[in-house]
This record gives structure tokens, C-alpha cells and sequence, in this order.
């Protein structure tokens, strides 16, 4: 493994209005660090989950958060570092692949 990665879910409590039969951001969080966690393992990857609506007061988690909500963007947005990865119902397949891309190799069984 090359370093450390952030992994950034950006969510809210309230489903978006396009996501009414979606999971919610928190547990599409939750989903996600478990289903990387089993394929990644737990070393290398730093997860955040940040509520759009009460961002912590860091300019860059502070700015994304307004984006999401100015352009409307489905959430959970996910990013890798600061790539977008998914948005409204993240794939795991594109996460991964943002994963691999830097230097994330899954665990053998």
C-alpha cells in the first residue's frame, strides 16, 4: 500500500428527495466501510462522514458540504480523496477502482 487514504461520505439525515427508497447517507456510510473494510482490510483507509447540514467548522469539509447542497447533488456523495465516486447510490465497483488507482491491493482469503 502506497498511503493513507480519506474516504469522505457527505450525507444527511433526511433522505435526498431523488433517494426515498435508498438506505440512508449514515447507513450507506456504515455499508461502505464494512464492504471495503472486508475486501481492503482496515489498514491505510481513513473514513468521514460529514452531515451537510452541520459540516464540522475545516474549510474544506465546510465548503464541500455547501456544494453538495447549492448544486443539488444526491447524496451520500462519496469521495477518495478529493475525487467524486459516487453519488445518490454509490457502486462499490468505482470505489474500488478509486481504491486500486492508489495503490490498494484486496486482501487474499
Amino acid at each position: 500500500m502506497k498511503n493513507e487514504v480519506e474516504l469522505v461520505v457527505y450525507g444527511a439525515e433526511v433522505l435526498c428527495p431523488s433517494c426515498v427508497n435508498l438506505p440512508s447517507s449514515k447507513e450507506q456510510y456504515e455499508w461502505l466501510q464494512a464492504a471495503i473494510s472486508r475486501k481492503y482490510g482496515t489498514e491505510g483507509i481513513n473514513y468521514k462522514y460529514i452531515d451537510i447540514y452541520n459540516p464540522p467548522e475545516e474549510k474544506p469539509y465546510e465548503e464541500f458540504a455547501e456544494r453538495v447542497i447549492e448544486e443539488d447533488m444526491f447524496y451520500p456523495v462519496v469521495l477518495v480523496e478529493d475525487e467524486i465516486v459516487g453519488e445518490g447510490n454509490p457502486r462499490l465497483k468505482t470505489v474500488y477502482k478509486a481504491l486500486e488507482e492508489r495503490g490498494f491491493e484486496p486482501q487474499s482469503s
